[in-house]
């Protein structure tokens, strides 16, 4: 197993280059560092987990094996790296590469406090959307740069993405609501929510059912309660079963009898 990267004047046999100096910091050095942790083993445990065959939903994307974890303490040495430079890593054909670029995004997103540097993240979150294309990628990030930036703004955009015919774009939607279900807030979410009832894919199904799980537990029972009263009998059976998870057992099985069995 790789070695974590060494952190500033710490002792070590090995010696990863994690932490250049802030003027040389470019997307050149984090693909370097990144492959100083790359496993042909993980790699392709990583490509079956996030279905990169012919006609799954990740077909075609590439890994190199390097865990999460690993990608997290890279994306910390390289947080003040260039937007340009973080846009290189973000049309990667490479899984890790795209992941870390949107785990840099994220914390400069974060930390700043400059409303136009904000809206630059943002907007090259949106030019490169479908660069952010599996799970993972969406889920890190969504919650963060597009229910941060739209905190204090009109939110159409996230009913407009839920629209879209990319499948991505629809599940940015229902996460990005998880900002504001955090604070106690349910209405994005359960209209999000109802606009993606009918939508065919699993993992649609799967985000929704996560949000109204947070919803119940954040936000308060009673908009879980009045969402099922009105659509459990039709809605998926993975989005209900992901829903109603916190509820009392026999609650849990008075709505899958209510739930109407997909054929």
């Amino acid at each position: 197993m790789a070695e974590s990267p060494e952190l500033p004047n710490a002792r070590s046999r090995r010696k990863p280059s994690v932490a250049p100096r802030i003027e040389r910091q470019s997307a050149a050095l984090v693909r370097r560092s990144l492959r100083q942790f790359a496993s042909p083993e993980r790699a392709k445990t990583h490509a079956w987990f996030f279905k990169t065959g012919k006609g799954e939903y990740g077909e075609g994307d590439v890994f190199i094996g390097v865990t999460v974890p690993e990608q997290r303490l890279v994306a910390r040495h390289f947080r003040l790296l260039p937007l340009p430079e973080v846009d290189r890593l973000l049309t990667s054909r490479v899984h890790e590469e795209r992941l870390t670029a949107l785990l840099i995004l994220v914390d400069q997103f974060s930390r700043s406090k400059d409303e136009v540097e904000r809206g630059r993240i943002f907007r090259l979150y949106l030019k490169r959307l479908r660069f952010v294309n599996n799970w993972d990628l969406v889920d890190a990030s969504a919650e963060y740069i597009v229910g941060g930036w739209l905190e204090d703004k009109p939110r159409g955009l996230l009913d407009r993405l839920a629209k879209s015919k990319h499948l991505w774009s629809r599940r940015v939607a229902m996460v990005a609501t998880f900002h504001y279900i955090r604070q106690g807030e349910s209405e994005d979410a359960v209209r999000i929510a109802t606009a993606l009832l009918a939508d065919r894919h699993d993992l649609i199904h799967k985000a929704v059912g996560w949000m109204l799980r947070e919803v119940d537990k954040r936000a308060g029972p009673a908009a879980l309660q009045s969402f099922l009263e009105q659509h459990a009998a039709t809605m998926p059976r993975t989005m209900l079963r992901y829903a109603i998870e916190r509820l009392p057992p026999a609650e849990r099985t008075r709505w899958m009898q209510a739930g109407k069995r997909k054929q």
